[in-house]
């Protein structure tokens, strides 16, 4: 399908996990990709790969979002979806009797203010254009709790699906719509990474999972692309949950 024909999509966090997946799906999908990432040998081989442009960012400095799209502008014209999806899960992030305040202020920094500034200085593009797609990342911990508590991660995700609600209601009658993207577990380095340190707590989560395996990152990147295309023209202001109907389970089969 190529339901994203030459449309300019930005990528935040493009470098791997659920980005670098999107930035693939997206330019199979005919887009033209901008993969932004702080990492700059990750983010200029994922553009690499999809034909795409690289701009280094770091998305929680404001200049850096400004520049980042008006790079996006300067070259292709315009800019039609944005996905904001950079983040961190840091393991100093845990239990609230344990999270140190600047562990805190760092993933809010990350997972929640870069997410505003992102729509902050994208919206103005399409309310020029007359129309865009905005999809944010948030996560399925902003619909549930847990035990195995990471308490500022947790709560960036929360602060993105009242953000993206907000938006989604705000801009709707400009054309622009807002969504916010709920994965469940998903089989990146960043769940490996954390998961690789503690056997049993990845153990915890994966017993609640009706399908009984984390997702592939391929599999989120289908639903970003869904909601960035036309055919997601109806939903605006949603909690787009892709978890493998961990939110729904109370008990989940053997």
């Amino acid at each position: 399908m190529q339901r994203l024909q030459d449309r300019v999509a930005v990528i935040t966090g493009a470098g791997s996990g659920i980005g670098l997946a999107t930035a693939h799906r997206f330019a199979l999908e005919g887009a033209r990709v901008v993969c932004v990432d702080v990492d700059e040998p990750a983010g200029a081989k994922a553009a690499a790969e999809v034909g795409g442009m690289f701009v280094k960012a770091d998305v929680t400095d404001e200049d850096d979002v400004a520049r980042m799209y008006q790079t996006a502008f300067d070259a292709y014209g315009g800019v039609d979806i944005a996905f904001n999806n950079a983040g961190i899960s840091p393991p100093e992030d845990d239990s609230i009797l344990s999270t140190g305040i600047d562990a805190w202020r760092r993933v809010q920094e990350v997972n929640l203010t870069s997410v505003y500034l992102c729509c902050k200085h994208v919206i103005p593009y399409m309310q020029r254009q007359g129309r865009g797609s905005i999809i944010n990342t948030a996560s399925f911990v902003a619909v549930m709790g847990s035990a195995t508590s990471q308490i500022s991660y947790t709560a960036s995700k929360g602060g993105v699906l009242a953000m993206s609600r907000e938006l989604g209601v705000q801009f709707a009658r400009e054309g622009i719509r807002v969504n916010a993207l709920c994965p469940g577990p998903v089989n990146t380095p960043l769940l490996q990474e954390l998961f690789a340190k503690d056997p049993e707590r990845a153990q915890r989560r994966l017993v609640h999972i009706p399908l009984g395996r984390f997702a592939e990152a391929s599999e989120i990147a289908a639903a970003v692309a869904f909601l960035a295309s036309d055919d997601a023209s109806f939903v605006t202001g949603a909690e787009f949950l892709v978890d493998g109907g961990i939110s729904g389970a109370y008990v989940t089969p053997l």
